[in-house]
């Protein structure tokens, strides 16, 4: 019980299926250490707002937090947004922002589970062409282990994997989703094509992934309240726990 509270923090949508998987995921999560105190708290759009968290643990009397971004890389969010409104919480509380999610070979394994919740198995791997969908960036840092998260999918055994955006805008040069798919169909030995969403929650760019997927033969879910995605949340939290004190934004 005297473990630092994890707070997940996601950005937030319009469109509520992307809360109800937020909170799924987060119950998921914490169910795995009983006793460990778990909140979530959203960017935008959604409540509860960070603010609004961070000011209730430490009504509460809690004492030490574990900031978790809900994000696959490195972008704007995690560099900029959440270390700012993490310094705006209150003095007595000692916050450590986790690492974002992406890389690990967790997210890796989540991807496969979609992928074979939609239909294919193992044996399918050697023909079947993946399309890796993220939402979209303009960070290197971000783009870069998009790219490398799509290798270490293709090392898996898929018979050939592309990263793929949502949107156009992208300083990676990634195509969008159908074009990904087009291109896929012209590899050698690709004989079906998947697109898998990179993304944890359905909204509006998940969606878009959707739409771009209609000349795919399988389109896989978003990562969701996957078993391993839940594992990835505990692990960040138990990592930043470990860290040195050089570590914490606030407080």
């Amino acid at each position: 019980m005297n473990r630092p509270v994890l707070l997940v923090i996601a950005h937030g949508s319009r469109d509520p299926r992307h809360a109800a998987t937020v909170q799924a995921l987060v119950r998921r999560a914490g169910a795995l250490r009983p006793g460990l105190r778990v909140e979530t708290a959203f960017l935008d759009f959604n409540l509860p707002s960070v603010p609004g968290v961070l000011d209730r643990l430490a009504a509460d009397g809690v004492r030490e937090v574990v900031a978790l971004p809900l994000l696959l890389t490195r972008a704007f969010h995690a560099k900029a947004d959440i270390p700012a409104v993490l310094r705006q919480a209150p003095p007595s509380l000692r916050i450590r922002q986790a690492e974002v999610l992406g890389p690990s070979p967790l997210l890796i394994a989540a991807v496969e589970r979609r992928l074979y919740e939609a239909g294919l198995t193992p044996a399918d791997k050697p023909t079947t062409g993946v399309v890796l969908a993220s939402a979209g960036s303009t960070d290197p840092e971000a783009i870069a282990v998009i790219a490398e998260t799509a290798r270490e999918l293709r090392r898996t055994g898929w018979c050939s994997v592309r990263p793929a955006f949502a949107s156009a805008v992208n300083a990676g040069g990634f195509p969008r989703t159908e074009d990904a798919v087009r291109t896929l169909r012209t590899d050698p030995g690709v004989h079906r094509v998947a697109v898998a969403p990179y993304v944890i929650a359905p909204g509006r760019l998940p969606d878009r992934i959707a739409a771009g997927a209609t000349e795919a033969d399988v389109l896989a879910d978003v990562l969701g309240p996957s078993p391993e995605l839940a594992a990835l949340l505990v692990e960040r939290h138990e990592s930043a726990v470990r860290a040195p004190e050089r570590a914490a934004v606030a407080g």
